[in-house]
């Protein structure tokens, strides 16, 4: 398998910048995608900005003490780090690499290619 080639997106100069509201989560347009970003012990995510099971907006959720996003709708678990349903219903939530630069904070999209061919 290939490795994975990302374009890199400055979101902001410093993390202190980005408006996380009191549930540590917002929502951002990144690289021509909706994410919802949140913070958890003082690192940043990228994930779907959509609970892949009925849709609810995860940013109106929470982050349990085990840094699982948690969905506002059903309350299924998503590890933020990795994606993967931690409450055992076998959804997968997408998510991104964020990197904390000193010029700023970055979140990582993958290069699109037109049928893996390019």
């Amino acid at each position: 398998m290939a490795e994975k080639k990302y374009i890199w997106h400055k979101i902001t100069d410093h993390i202190n910048e980005i408006d996380f509201s009191s549930n540590n989560m917002t929502e951002a347009e990144v690289g021509g995608k909706s994410l919802c970003l949140a913070r958890f012990n003082e690192k940043v995510f990228a994930v779907a900005r959509k609970c892949p099971h009925a849709g609810g907006w995860l940013s109106e959720g929470y982050i349990d003490a085990l840094g699982n996003v948690v969905c506002p709708l059903h309350r299924y678990k998503f590890d933020l780090k990795n994606g993967r349903n931690t409450s055992g219903e076998g959804y997968y939530l997408k998510n991104w690499p964020v990197e904390i630069r000193e010029d700023g904070v970055y979140v990582g999209i993958e290069e699109s290619k037109l049928f893996g061919l390019f």
